[in-house]
């Protein structure tokens, strides 16, 4: 059986993540370990423990999750030595965790990166400038039409993340996100939701924070990766470390391709999806995508069972 990777991003952060794993797993221990002295910071701690408030941060966001992603990574591939993907893929930020496990980021380099990432795009745009929001049981042609037609000159709205057949997110500044949902809802939308977010992510607002990161991306040392990486940006998989470098540039403010990614994976053959991180988000996601699927995860070690059995292993 084929299996695929993949990684969370950002909104599957919890308080209390990635504990069970370190608590229950010395390589997943020793992941977290890592992270702390990459950042010199106790980020092991902010995971754990919280406070919650500190956790939402971006800056603290995204490299709490990568940390979190890679223990459960490497506290996986400990107790389930004969499990190995054929395919990796992360959704947005989870892309770095996807990377770090193909060999072409490491680790600790990887955490930096995302740390400013956070940074950045959080300084891209002015507090109460930007937005997000979900719309739902609306095809994503109608979405991006709604989006178009409610941006104007001075204000932009535009598909941020093809999440699912039935979920198309939309990012850009305030007043235009909020034409596009009520232009949605006119097209026939089942729910149009606001998402509590602190930036319009993948909109392009964030061009500011991608021309910023350029230059951190490019002083970073890329290797190819040694298990092919679907990307985001193109939904296919990256063929060297120098494309990798370059999907990560254009994902910041390019959409989320994530619908096509999971079909790509699902064409090559791939019938089991394994959630690696926080949470459970894309086994919902996948569910919808490829119908019959299975997806499961580990985002506590109790998941590993489940997968072993699923896996044939």
């Amino acid at each position: 059986m084929k299996v695929g990777f993949v990684f969370p991003g950002q909104g599957s952060q919890k308080v209390g993540m990635g504990r069970g794993w370190a608590e229950g797993q010395d390589a997943a221990r020793q992941a977290f370990a890592e992270a702390d002295a990459a950042l010199g910071e106790s980020l092991s701690k902010l995971c754990f423990e919280g406070p919650e408030s500190e956790l939402q941060l971006t800056r603290n966001t995204q490299p709490t999750i990568l940390a979190t992603s890679v223990a459960a990574l490497r506290g996986l591939r400990a107790a389930a030595p004969g499990l190995e993907p054929a395919y990796l893929a992360g959704h947005s930020l989870g892309e770095y965790s996807a990377l770090v496990a193909a060999g072409t980021l490491d680790f600790a380099e990887a955490l930096r990166l995302v740390r400013r990432r956070g940074e950045l795009m959080q300084e891209a745009v002015p507090v109460g400038q930007g937005a997000m929001a979900a719309i739902l049981g609306l095809a994503s042609s109608e979405v991006e039409e709604a989006a178009r037609a409610a941006s104007t000159g001075a204000e932009t709205c535009a598909v941020a993340n093809y999440n699912s057949p039935e979920q198309t997110v939309i990012a850009g500044h305030k007043a235009a996100v909020e034409r596009a949902m009520a232009l949605a809802k006119e097209r026939g939308a089942k729910r149009a939701m606001p998402l509590p977010v602190s930036a319009p992510f993948h909109s392009p607002l964030m061009r500011p924070a991608r021309l910023a990161l350029e230059p951190a991306l490019a002083a970073a040392r890329f290797a190819d990766p040694g298990i092919p990486v679907v990307s985001n940006i193109d939904a296919q998989p990256l063929g060297s470390g120098a494309a990798a470098r370059d999907a990560l540039v254009r994902q910041v403010d390019g959409p989320v391709r994530w619908v096509e990614s999971v079909e790509w994976m699902a064409r090559q053959g791939v019938e089991l999806f394994v959630e690696v991180g926080p949470g459970n988000v894309l086994c919902g996601l996948i569910k919808r995508i490829v119908p019959g699927a299975k997806a499961l995860s580990v985002a506590e070690p109790s998941g590993v069972a489940d997968v072993v059995a699923a896996a044939g292993l």
